[in-house]
């Protein structure tokens, strides 16, 4: 079975590859599948982003595809940056320095530092079956930036579930506890019970008929 991840990012590709390993899937990326228009993402919520990217490729293909929308919900700003965490400075060619540094500038005297990262996914069949799965790191935003590894909003966000930043941690750290960890792991339990399912339903209409 093929499969398409609706992106051209390597580390995302690279995880999916690894998670559908022993699936009998070959995932293929946007630029693979012969998708080079950039689909619009007006939802209001990373559930509807994902689902608008995976519906357009499921589409465009005639194969099932699936796509993520992630991004960092702070408490003191109303669930700011939200679904603009890429761009948030109002310029997505700005850099992950400008955005985080803007992100501190506004949280300035809030003393509700609680936030957490959300990445939301969806799998969108040809038949128009959808999968969904959402993950979640709890924490709070940081005074000041600590850390080199890591991206984005990594240096200004102290997980619960760690000690330091994000950006302080380890790859396999990070992977363990984050919101992108989370969704796939989850995804990859929704996608079994979803193949289990229709070959119980394929054997229960063999033996009917």
């Amino acid at each position: 079975m093929k499969l398409i991840l609706a992106t051209d990012n390597k580390n995302k590709i690279r995880e999916f590859r690894e998670l559908l390993r022993d699936e009998g899937v070959e995932v293929l990326s946007r630029s693979e599948a012969g998708l080079f228009s950039e689909v619009e993402e007006t939802g209001e919520t990373f559930a509807e982003n994902a689902f608008i990217k995976a519906a357009a490729a499921a589409r465009d293909t005639g194969l099932p595809a699936v796509a993520d929308d992630s991004g960092l919900a702070v408490d003191a700003l109303g669930g700011a940056p939200g679904v603009k965490s890429a761009r948030y400075t109002g310029n997505h060619a700005d850099s992950d320095r400008d955005r985080y540094e803007l992100l501190l500038k506004n949280m300035r005297g809030a003393e509700n530092r609680r936030a957490r990262f959300v990445c939301s996914m969806c799998c969108v069949f040809p038949n128009g079956d959808v999968l969904r799965s959402v993950g979640t790191c709890e924490g709070r935003i940081a005074f000041a930036p600590a850390g080199n590894n890591g991206f984005g909003y990594d240096p200004v966000f102290l997980p619960d579930e760690a000690e330091g930043s994000m950006a302080q941690l380890t790859m396999e750290e990070k992977n363990r506890i984050s919101h992108r960890g989370k969704a796939l792991r989850a995804f990859l339990t929704e996608w079994r019970n979803y193949h289990a399912d229709r070959k119980t339903e394929s054997t229960a209409e063999k033996a009917r008929g």
